[in-house]
């Protein structure tokens, strides 16, 4: 997403009152929404791992996994959108009460997945799903921005893939609700992949006048395309060798371009840095999945590579981002953002390797990560609550 706009020369609109600045732009409630979420849902899901409490209505990893894709990824994608489209196109996404419907909806969905009445969970899912795509591509079409017309198709797969998993776990849908998962997780990456594209380099090369970060074309294309192929492959249910080519070929292509975005020279730009480490992850899950037809490795090790490191990292970090330029403030990180960009980094390496070098401490592992998560995110939490929930410091409407 494009960087905040400088301060404006001319006088400062009349601030908003705290009430209504929450409800001003998307990621003011989506971020926060679902930075307080990542911390709730894991640390539910480890005590639930762990045997120390005990749930009959969302039981086992399948849940777990949806809702970190669906509840949390999910929530953070609307709020970034929902925020890029205003800029891109000029016109205005959803404010006030209809943002505050749309998040209720979303918050009703996540109880609902935690009680017996998953039927109304995905008619909620469904219909946030719906909203959403109508929300973004109302403005888009307005603005007649094509070049982003694919985030409004992305975000109704991402709906229809939700679906299906509720429809497959209540055995209505003949189809694997893991497989929908990894689809959802397809979708995912396929947008970051985009995104980071766009959003990296350009950083880089803003924050840091010596950086010389490059795009090759074809190497773009190779880039988006291997995503898309394993995608199809998964939805196929591609035979694993053919797979582990895809993903093979992807991880190669994905590691030249993180080489030709610099990220050596960001090491001194906390919030430069945690977009590229996080980006790395990404190869390495591609390199996991590429290696889990000839090497006995846990599958579960790439998805968190892509989960946890991949997918956690980038979210907190552009979270921190859009929320420091959308309201005014510097884009440099505290020392409380920067040990929660640690955190989750650390979180990532004790979930993905820790498993791989010593799996007799597999257990521990799991309970580590997860605190190192949770942690992560509650310094958001308490750091941004007040950023996200007041108005810009320059008087400016957000």
């Amino acid at each position: 997403m494009p960087p905040a706009a400088p301060v404006s020369e001319t006088p400062a609109q009349p601030a908003l009152r705290p009430a209504v600045a929450l409800w001003s732009v998307g990621f003011r409630p989506f971020f926060l929404g679902a930075g307080l979420f990542a911390i709730i849902a894991i640390a539910w899901w480890v005590a639930q791992f762990g045997g120390w409490v005990r749930t009959y209505n969302m039981a086992g990893p399948l849940w777990h996994a949806h809702e970190m894709i669906f509840g949390y990824t999910f929530a953070v994608l609307v709020g970034f959108l929902f925020t890029a489209v205003r800029n891109w196109t000029g016109q205005p996404t959803l404010s006030g009460l209809p943002l505050a419907g749309l998040v209720a909806v979303w918050i009703a969905a996540r109880m609902l997945v935690a009680s017996p009445w998953h039927l109304l969970a995905a008619v909620c899912d469904a219909a946030f799903a719906l909203a959403v795509a109508a929300a973004i591509a109302v403005p888009l079409l307005r603005g007649r921005n094509r070049r982003n017309y694919f985030f409004v198709a992305v975000v109704l797969a991402l709906g229809a893939v939700n679906l299906a998993f509720y429809l497959a776990m209540a055995g209505a849908l003949r189809f694997s609700a893991g497989r929908d998962l990894q689809v959802g997780l397809d979708l995912i990456l396929f947008v970051i992949t985009v995104m980071a594209g766009r959003i990296i380099p350009l950083f880089t090369a803003n924050a840091l006048k010596h950086a010389r970060p490059r795009r090759l074309p074809w190497l773009e294309y190779i880039s988006l395309g291997s995503v898309l192929a394993i995608a199809l492959a998964d939805l196929a249910d591609l035979p694993a060798i053919a797979l582990a080519v895809i993903a093979g070929i992807a991880a190669i292509a994905h590691l030249a371009r993180l080489v030709l975005w610099q990220p050596w020279l960001t090491l001194r730009r906390p919030i430069l840095w945690i977009l590229h480490a996080s980006y790395a992850w990404l190869v390495v899950y591609l390199g996991l999945r590429a290696l889990l037809p000839f090497a006995a490795l846990p599958a579960s090790l790439a998805t968190h590579a892509l989960t946890v490191g991949a997918i956690g990292g980038l979210t907190i970090g552009m979270m921190t981002r859009t929320a420091r330029g959308h309201t005014g403030r510097p884009l440099r990180s505290s020392a409380m953002e920067t040990a929660a960009y640690v955190m989750v980094q650390l979180a990532a390496a004790t979930r993905v390797f820790v498993p791989l070098v010593l799996p007799q401490i597999y257990m521990a592992a799991i309970v580590v990560s997860g605190a190192l998560w949770a942690l992560a995110f509650g310094l958001f939490a308490v750091k941004f609550w007040p950023i996200l929930s007041r108005p810009r410091i320059d008087g400016r409407q957000s």
